[in-house]
């Protein structure tokens, strides 16, 4: 169940009045914002927030009838003997001795049972819970039936348990009276510790000073004067202050009328709700700083983290590589066929690298691919990479506030040891053109093939001419061309043709090379930095993703 649902149709809301729509709202944002920072921001800072959620939630899943209002003071402020005058029964011992018990007791006015779901998750004993019925009658008590009082161990206790317990129940309730006594108001403990602490709750925070009966009039509105000084000093300037005594019921109308508006507005739980959503929100504002966007990484800083990646992988030995091979293809394509068997024996560049042009197969595909034989990195190129990780988070950090920074940088060494497999895979899977072949290439080699049959053509014709001579037969007449013989004539043609046809073409291939090593590259650069913005840009952007939302996320905790 949404805590919407949970609240839907508690109140509307009015002038003056908190609205539980709004409030809930509210408190979805903070868990919003709470599942967005948590895998980035340390626990310790997240705590207060958590419990505020889950208290919220089961807060406001319980009853919406009933108002919880404790009593909490020092020892001898006559806190007990209040509880008791004001549920006109005896029910919570009084004594001057430490520690009391270290049990809260309640009083629900009104029936038990709707409150028992309640009082369960506030903490109250079965055994120390107790029933105002006559709230359910026609007397005065009806004006406070809803409202659980409980009386609470003194927070000055000498018992560390006690102690503890008024931290639990003051951190559950939905209203706190506070009871100090004419000696022990100013008391460094009370407001140091806890109503400095209560700031953000001056609406659901009251605070009466018990026992007046013993002051004359003007002594006890000199008490309230300066009491209401130190509750400024403390932050909780608006909050009521009422001179009470348990001995003189005339002197509880006051504060028994502030509980009975208290209980008829139903508001307390939203305020102090409320209240806790500011007071939580004051320190994860620290946590959200300027906007930030997604590409606060600029170009420069993954160029820069390109090259280095760049250059752990051997892009420049196998863009060389391919140069070579491609001048080592040309010449095996368009050089002179006797010298074209002699260039096959030699590797090619890139096939020694285990790259190039694998042969097409109709097998069925799978992702494995196999490695290369690019030279490992060495040191300064794996210190060069280490370096560019760390730039991409600290320039993605340089905006936000300081704690986001090991997060940023945790993001971006995440995937850091998977690096060398990767940048090998995008070596391997580059296209580094060596499966086309220029048409060109089948021209000049067909050339060359007749340039070879012409020398041929001519040594045979020389050839047969010496063996019908050396046989005595009649010397054959070879036409001549001017003065050389028509045979020599195809033979030196072939051979230097073919010869001359390969320094003409030589420049060409060069620059062809050329052209093939700046392919090359930037096939393996557009791999590499796809390498980049997966392993380490995009790590680094979801955490930059989850600051935005989170940021959104508390604007809206903290709207008023």
């Amino acid at each position: 169940m949404s805590l919407v649902e949970k609240v839907r149709g508690i109140l509307t809301s009015t002038d003056g009045r908190i609205d539980a729509e709004e409030l809930v709202l509210r408190l979805e944002s903070l868990a919003k914002f709470l599942r967005l920072v948590d895998p980035y921001l340390p626990d310790a800072d997240l705590v207060a927030a958590h419990t505020l959620v889950e208290r919220a939630g089961t807060r406001l899943s319980l009853s919406r009838d009933h108002t919880v209002v404790a009593l909490a003071g020092s020892t001898g402020s006559g806190k007990s003997s209040l509880f008791n005058a004001l549920a006109r029964l005896k029910l919570s011992p009084v004594g001057v001795r430490r520690p009391t018990t270290g049990a809260a007791h309640a009083c629900v006015w009104g029936p038990l049972e709707p409150a028992n779901r309640l009082l369960d998750w506030v903490g109250v004993l079965p055994r120390q819970r107790f029933v105002r019925e006559s709230a359910l009658d026609g007397d005065d008590e009806v004006a406070l039936r809803g409202l659980v009082l409980l009386d609470l161990p003194d927070f000055d206790s000498i018992e560390r348990s006690h102690r503890l317990e008024v931290d639990r129940l003051l951190g559950l309730v939905d209203q706190v009276v506070w009871v100090v006594d004419p000696q022990k108001y100013g008391d460094r403990i009370l407001h140091q510790a806890y109503l400095s602490q209560f700031r953000n709750h001056s609406g659901v925070t009251i605070v009466v000073l018990n026992q007046a009966d013993r002051l004359s009039t003007q002594d006890t509105e000199t008490v309230l004067g300066d009491l209401r000084r130190l509750l400024e000093d403390d932050g909780l300037t608006g909050a009521p202050v009422l001179a009470t005594s348990a001995k003189q019921p005339g002197m509880l109308a006051e504060l028994r009328g502030t509980l009975e508006k208290t209980v008829a507005d139903r508001q307390a739980a939203l305020r102090r709700l409320a209240g806790d959503l500011e007071a939580v929100g004051e320190p994860l504002t620290a946590m959200i700083g300027p906007p930030a966007a997604e590409d606060e990484i600029d170009r420069s800083t993954v160029r820069q983290l390109t090259d280095a990646l760049a250059a752990s992988a051997g892009v420049g030995a196998v863009a060389d590589a391919a140069a070579g091979s491609y001048r080592h293809r040309a010449a095996t394509a368009t050089g002179w066929p006797v010298v074209r068997g002699l260039r096959k024996l030699r590797p090619d560049p890139l096939r020694r690298l285990h790259l190039g042009a694998k042969p097409a197969t109709d097998a069925i595909s799978t992702d494995i691919v196999p490695r290369t034989s690019v030279p490992e990195a060495d040191a300064a190129q794996k210190s060069a990479v280490g370096l560019s990780v760390r730039a991409v988070a600290s320039r993605a950090a340089a905006p936000l506030p300081p704690m986001w920074a090991p997060a940023l940088s945790n993001a971006a060494r995440s995937r850091v040891d998977d690096l060398p497999d990767a940048l090998d895979r995008a070596v391997a899977q580059a296209d580094l053109g060596t499966a086309r072949t220029p048409l060109w290439w089948r021209g000049v080699g067909l050339l060359q093939w007749l340039l070879a049959a012409t020398a041929i053509f001519g040594l045979g014709w020389l050839l047969a001419g010496y063996v019908v001579r050396i046989l005595g037969l009649p010397e054959l007449h070879h036409p001549k061309l001017g003065e050389v013989p028509l045979p020599t004539l195809f033979l030196l043609g072939g051979l230097l043709g073919g010869v001359l046809l390969w320094l003409l073409l030589k420049p060409i291939v060069n620059w062809g090379a050329r052209r093939a090593r700046h392919r090359a590259e930037q096939q393996l650069r557009a791999g590499v930095t796809d390498v980049a913005r997966e392993y380490v840009v995009a790590p680094v952007r979801e955490v930059l993703n989850a600051y935005a939302q989170a940021r959104e996320a508390l604007t809206t905790v903290r709207s008023e």
